[in-house]
Parts: C-alpha cells; sequence; structure tokens
C-alpha cells in the first residue's frame, strides 16, 4: 500500500506519522511519500518522520519529494493538509476582519472565506494530477475550510471524503468522563463541518443509551469550561456545541477578546519555530510534548480508521468491523466514523449536494450517512444559513470576482451587513491579490 501526503513538511505531520508506526496492523503502509515544496521544511519532517518508523519498527519506506505528480504516482490514498500562503496567510485572515468588527478565524467568518478562495484552487489542481495518475485513489481532505473543499472535490467527481479531529476529541473526552473505553462513545455528531452539535452520547453504538444528560449533569461545568462558553448556555441547549460555535453564540465578546492579545496565527509561528528546531534533532525519534500544543489531536487515529476503511483493510458498517488482507481495526474500534461528506437526504432541509458532518458507514464504495436526529429549529436555521454562505463562497473560489466574494460575505451568519460587506471584500482582495488569479 502506497499513500501520499500532500503537505507532509507541515509541523502536523509527526502526528501523522505516530499514528500510523502505532497502528501499522490496521493500515498496513508500504511506501509512505510526504510531498510539500518547502525543501527545508520537508527535509525535518521527513527525517523525524524515518527516526519515528525505525524507532517502532514499521517496516515502511518513507520518501520526501516537492514532486506532486511523482509523489501521487500509483498512491492507493491522498492525505490533503495544505496552507496556501502559510501563517503569514493566516496571520492576515486573523486580523483584517477585526478592523470591521468582525471575528478573525482562518475556517469561519471572512478570514475562513479568505482561506477558502485562496485553497480550492490548489486543492482542484492536485486533485486532477491524483486522477491522471490513479483515478482510483481515495483523496482524504483534511485542509480547512474542510465543508467547502470537500465539497469542490466531490463536485468536480473526485473520491473524496473530508476529515476533521473535532469529533474525536470530543469522543475521547467524553469517553474520560465517562470512565469507558473510547471506542464504546458513539456521537449523535450533527452538522456541519466547525458547526456541529453532540445531540447524544451513546455507549455500545447508534442504538446504545444515550448518557449525554447525566453526563453533563456530573460534568457540565468542565465540558462547558473546554468550550470556553458559560454552564448555563450548555445546560439551557441541552447538547454539547462544538467550539466552533462560540464564534457564533459569543461574538462580540470573542471580537474584543481577540482585538486584545496576541492572534493565534502568532502563537503557531512561534511553536512551529520551535517544533522545526527539535525536528533537525537527530536524537529525536518520537513526536515532542510541544506539538500537542500545535491542534490536531487524534488526528492521526482518525486518519488511519478512515483511510483503513476506505482502501479495503477494515469493513466500516452495521455489520461491524471484518479484517481483509491481513489489515483490520484495533479490537474494539468503533465501525462508525465522524466524515464530511454529501447530505443525500439525511438532513432533509439542505440539499443533497450539501456537504455535512455527520457519523457515517465508511468503506471501498465511500461514505454513507446513518440517519440522524432531527435537529432543533435552533441549530437547523443556523446551518441551512451557514450552508447557503458555503455554496456562495464555493462559487466565488471557482470563478472569482469582487461581486461574488461580496455576496458571499453577504451571506455568513458573521457578517450579514452591507457596509461590513463591502469593507471585508476591499479588505480580502488587498490582502489576497497574490493568491487570487482574478484579482
Amino acid at each position: 500500500m502506497k499513500l501520499a501526503v500532500v503537505g507532509g513538511g507541515s509541523t502536523y505531520t509527526p502526528e501523522l506519522i505516530d499514528g500510523f508506526a502505532r497502528l501499522r496492523d490496521t493500515l498496513p503502509i508500504e511506501e509512505l511519500v510526504l510531498v510539500d515544496p518547502a525543501a527545508e521544511r520537508l527535509e525535518l519532517v521527513g527525517g523525524l518522520a524515518r527516526r519515528i518508523f525505525a524507532k517502532q519498527g514499521h517496516p515502511g519506506r518513507i520518501v520526501t519529494t516537492s514532486d506532486v505528480d511523482a509523489g501521487v504516482a500509483d498512491a492507493d490514498a491522498v492525505l490533503l493538509q495544505l496552507r496556501v500562503g502559510g501563517q503569514a496567510a493566516r496571520q492576515q485572515d486573523e486580523t483584517w476582519p477585526l478592523e470591521c468588527g468582525c471575528v478573525g478565524q482562518e475556517t469561519t467568518g471572512a478570514g475562513g472565506l479568505a482561506k477558502a478562495l485562496r485553497t480550492v484552487p490548489v486543492v482542484l489542481d492536485i486533485a486532477e494530477r491524483v486522477r491522471r495518475t490513479n483515478p482510483n485513489a481515495w483523496i482524504i481532505d483534511f485542509t480547512n475550510p474542510v465543508g467547502i473543499v470537500t465539497r469542490a472535490l466531490l463536485q468536480a467527481g473526485h473520491k473524496a471524503v473530508g476529515l476533521c479531529n473535532v469529533a474525536i476529541g470530543f469522543q475521547r473526552k467524553f469517553a474520560a468522563h465517562l470512565g469507558v473505553d473510547p471506542a464504546r462513545v458513539h456521537l449523535d455528531h450533527v452538522g456541519l463541518n466547525h458547526l456541529t452539535w453532540e445531540l447524544g452520547v451513546r455507549l455500545g453504538g447508534p442504538e446504545g443509551e444515550n448518557v449525554l444528560p447525566g453526563l453533563l449533569a456530573e460534568h457540565g461545568e468542565a465540558v462547558a469550561a473546554d468550550l470556553r462558553m458559560p454552564q448555563t448556555l450548555v445546560d439551557r441547549l441541552g447538547v454539547v456545541p462544538s467550539y466552533y460555535l462560540r464564534y457564533y453564540y459569543q461574538h462580540d465578546e470573542v471580537v474584543r477578546e481577540l482585538a486584545t492579545k496576541p492572534s493565534r496565527a502568532a502563537e503557531v509561528a512561534e511553536m512551529e519555530r520551535q517544533l522545526l528546531a527539535m525536528y533537525g534533532d537527530p536524537a529525536l525519534d518520537e513526536k515532542p510534548e510541544l506539538l500537542a500544543k500545535r491542534g490536531g489531536a487524534f488526528y492521526s487515529e482518525a486518519a488511519v480508521d478512515l483511510a483503513a476503511s476506505l482502501l479495503g483493510e477494515t469493513s466500516s458498517g452495521p455489520e461491524g468491523p471484518s479484517v481483509e488482507g491481513g489489515g483490520g481495526r484495533r479490537a474494539g474500534g468503533s465501525p462508525y466514523q465522524v466524515v464530511n461528506t454529501y447530505n443525500n437526504g439525511t438532513l432533509p432541509f439542505l440539499p443533497d449536494d450539501a456537504v455535512i458532518e455527520v457519523q457515517a458507514s465508511v468503506g471501498k464504495d465511500g461514505a454513507t450517512p446513518l440517519a440522524v436526529p432531527s435537529l432543533d429549529p435552533l441549530f437547523s436555521g443556523l446551518v441551512a444559513s451557514v450552508t447557503a454562505y458555503e455554496d456562495l463562497a464555493l462559487h466565488a473560489a471557482l470563478h472569482g470576482g469582487r461581486d461574488r466574494v461580496f455576496k458571499a460575505l453577504l451571506a455568513h451568519p458573521l457578517v450579514g451587513q452591507y457596509a461590513y460587506a463591502e469593507q471585508l471584500t476591499d479588505k480580502l482582495v488587498a490582502h489576497n491579490r497574490e493568491h487570487l488569479a482574478w484579482a
């Protein structure tokens, strides 16, 4: 089996490598190719990756290259983890929206739109290269904004599934609160990427007992603190919102907070500087503790499970996992995974070609969403609104033009006012001109 990681020079990558090494029985990789145009970073990350494999006794070969075509050739699956423009572009995404009194964040609001406009054309170009070299390869997208990028890939006819680590993070935290094996925790996870709610926490599978009310009664304070939301809000909702909902539920408070402290981009840039220095140490042969603060917790385990199911190393569906070809899921692993894929009637108030984030059964033919609990209008209204924005955002990313950008911003619930949309459009174009062919 050959896997390629485009964006392999990311400081995230050792987290992924560690998962590949630990879970090699689940996903038996023979060749792993790290692809990245940043040669110096790629050399540092690639060196550490090889040492991690060697320490953990993984027999697979790790190759590094800046050549996308060569890297993805004959790959069974390609993982995308790109950041077009790097941390410098992220720094802009997180700052210029604040000048208009709007949230500055890399996946939400005006900053998220800027990232989508930069990213979608690049991802589609890479996907076409994958299709030319191996039309049967699966594309696993971890590149934000995952919902919009995955929709672009699917609409272009690619074999693609989107992945985010929010759900697996909740699963692990809830399991710790409950004192159970994480594999027993099944989430009623419903919504869009970075706009989801845990409507239930079930033990043993989708038909299991919903223990969410008891979990909130006993651990509500800790859950709310982790979300950085008031416990009274979580109690009144009766469900657990993604921490990204803070940008909606506490918008003005967040704007004031962001305006008075260094940006997350600045923090991450400094962290990356330290991590790359560590990666260059030939004695380092495991992921450093600092990497946990970089983000992407449990990404590797989610990626391994998803890739294994798509490639037929496990069967993920109502009958549970079955071992094929010497692979197999870890004992006790869930047969379901939270992914981003076409709606296809799962949320009846959305178009079939909207991309949603829900539990799905995953196999060689892709992801099939499970039936989900109905969404309260308090949540479904916001989901419908953001879906409309994502449709306009994708149209702007594919076709360009100031007017399309303006309409997407005007539709976004975190913007929504004519004057703000006009100002933000001008700022977005000015800060991203080098990445926008039409500008």
